[in-house]
């Protein structure tokens, strides 16, 4: 068995190791992480800052934390990043201006083939409809011909 003592030191240890633990999970937890997965990066097309393997890119996910250490907004960091490399920085465009076209293109597109695809539809039922309205339609006489002859042969079998 093990002494209070004992007990109490475990304890303690715990205690320090969780407090550790949030210390870091608080170091890590500030937006210039957050800012660096939200920005495209500048030296590896395609990919977000914070997975480019650069030494540039390296040096700017520093710069921010630094920015962000010592004070600095997000906003003004944000700011200067844009100032240097413009929109590219962006994951997606904005909603406004020429950027606007990449949300209303699609949009407009869905509801263009929508209404195609409805009108087809409409288009296509209607014959069918038509039809099934007026099932006494008359017949092709050499049709109703051939129709009488085939009922009369069975009717004598």
């Amino acid at each position: 068995m093990s002494s209070p003592a004992k007990t109490l030191r475990h304890l303690a240890l715990v205690a320090a190791l969780a407090s550790l633990g949030a210390g870091a999970a608080e170091a890590t937890d500030g937006w210039g992480y957050e800012l660096a997965d939200e920005i495209m990066s500048p030296f590896c097309p395609g990919r977000a800052l914070a997975e480019c393997p650069s030494p540039q890119a390296e040096d700017l996910r520093r710069w921010i934390l630094d920015q962000e250490a010592s004070g600095v907004s997000r906003e003004a960091v944000e700011a200067e990043l844009y100032a240097a490399w413009g929109d590219g920085l962006l994951q997606s465009p904005r909603a406004s201006g020429v950027g606007l076209l990449a949300y209303a293109v699609p949009a407009a597109a869905v509801a263009v083939g929508g209404g195609v695809l409805l009108t087809l539809l409409r288009r296509k039922r209607e014959p069918a409809a038509a039809a099934a309205a007026d099932p006494a339609s008359p017949l092709d006489p050499d049709l109703e011909r051939q129709l009488d002859e085939e009922l009369s042969d069975r009717d004598q079998e």
